[in-house]
C-alpha cells in the first residue's frame, strides 16, 4: 500500500478497507501526553462525505494508534473510564458499561511500535485489532459513537488531537 503520510517515523496507508469499501485517511496526529512524553500517533480513517460534526454518526470508520511507549493492557481503561464518564450521562454509561468492560478486558500490554485500530462498520459493530489480528466486536453504534468519542467526542481526551484528526490534511 502506498503511505499517506509518516509522523515520527510510522507510516500509514492513505486508505483502509472496511467493509469491502475503501476508506480514506482524514489525517493522524502525535499525541504529548504532559506536553513531554510522545505516547502515540493516531490516524482516522473517515469517508470523504462525511461532515466533520458526524464523525460519531453510524458510519463507518477506523482510529489507529500507534504506540511510542509501552502500557500494560489492564491500564487502558484508565485512561478512557474519566472521559467516558465526562461524555455520557449516568444512564447512558450504565447501559453501556457491559460492552465497555468487555473491550477493556480484551486489551493486551503494548510497546512501542505495536498499533491498536478500532473499526466501525456499521450493522457489524466495533472491532478492537492489535497489530492486525482482531481480538474482539462489540455490537451497537451508540457503543461505537461512545467509545470513539474518548478521542473524537464532545470532552476528549486531548482536544488538539481531536482538531488535528478531524481538520484534514
Amino acid at each position: 500500500m502506498a503511505h499517506a503520510l509518516t509522523i515520527e517515523n510510522i507510516p500509514f496507508a492513505d486508505s483502509t478497507t472496511i467493509g469491502s469499501k475503501p476508506v480514506p485517511l482524514r489525517n493522524a496526529a502525535l499525541l504529548r501526553y504532559l506536553k513531554l512524553i510522545k505516547a502515540y500517533v493516531a490516524t482516522l480513517y473517515l469517508p470523504e462525505a462525511v461532515k466533520t460534526e458526524d464523525v460519531l454518526s453510524d458510519v463507518p470508520k477506523r482510529l489507529e494508534i500507534s504506540y511510542l511507549v509501552s502500557i500494560k493492557g489492564s491500564d487502558f481503561d484508565k485512561g478512557a473510564a474519566p472521559v467516558l464518564k465526562r461524555n455520557q450521562s449516568p444512564a447512558e454509561l450504565a447501559k453501556l458499561q457491559g460492552r465497555i468492560d468487555r473491550i477493556n478486558a480484551a486489551y493486551k500490554d503494548v510497546k512501542s511500535g505495536d498499533r491498536y485500530s478500532l473499526t466501525y462498520l456499521p450493522g457489524r459493530g466495533t472491532e478492537l485489532a492489535l497489530n492486525g489480528t482482531s481480538l474482539i466486536v462489540i455490537e451497537g453504534a451508540d457503543f461505537a459513537a461512545s467509545y470513539l468519542g474518548i478521542w473524537l467526542g464532545r470532552e476528549p481526551i486531548y482536544e488538539k488531537l481531536k482538531r488535528d484528526l478531524l481538520k484534514g490534511r
